[in-house]
């Protein structure tokens, strides 16, 4: 991860990776998940909650970022920590035509205390191993040119890394 580029686009860059607290959510269908089950991509841990505007005003650049880069090597996991559930997420996400992100919540809000969330949204840049890389705190526009350009080299820089270690190995 370019860590310069990092700051400049507002992200707080952890001196060493550093593996988040363990917390628990559940996907669309109310079923339990935890971040394990994403190990192996990149992820943007995005916290939101419905009733918060300036998270309302970044979904679609999420949404729009998910598309664009989601998929084997890349997640944006949007975690609700709306106390009502998926049904209030389901329900925004066809207000404002949310497309490609997942529906994952935390009704219990805990996952924002265990991540040390002074506010929402809050968003953790993840490795392919889970370690939170950087942090930023507040709205963004996660589908810019430059955020898009930032995570597209994170995303091949960590590949070329994971490659390198697998021919060492061979």
């Amino acid at each position: 991860m370019d860590k310069a580029a990092a700051e400049q686009l507002g992200f707080a860059v952890k001196p060493e990776p550093v593996r988040p607290a363990e917390i628990s959510f559940t996907d669309g269908s109310g079923e339990p998940i935890s971040l394990d089950a994403f190990k192996g991509k990149i992820v943007l841990l995005n916290l939101w909650a419905t009733w918060c505007p300036p998270c309302r005003e970044e979904m679609p650049t999420l949404d729009a970022l998910q598309a664009e880069l989601g998929g084997a090597d890349f997640k944006v996991l949007a975690l609700s920590i709306d106390q009502g559930g998926p049904d209030p997420v389901r329900s925004f996400y066809e207000e404002i035509g949310i497309e490609h992100l997942s529906i994952y919540n935390d009704k219990s809000a805990q996952a924002g205390m265990k991540l040390g969330a002074l506010g929402v949204p809050m968003t953790l840049l993840l490795d392919r191993s889970g370690y939170e890389l950087a942090r930023l705190t507040g709205a963004k526009d996660w589908h810019s040119p430059e955020m898009v350009e930032f995570l597209r080299d994170t995303i091949a820089v960590t590949k070329r890394h994971e490659q390198d270690a697998g021919e060492e190995r061979d």
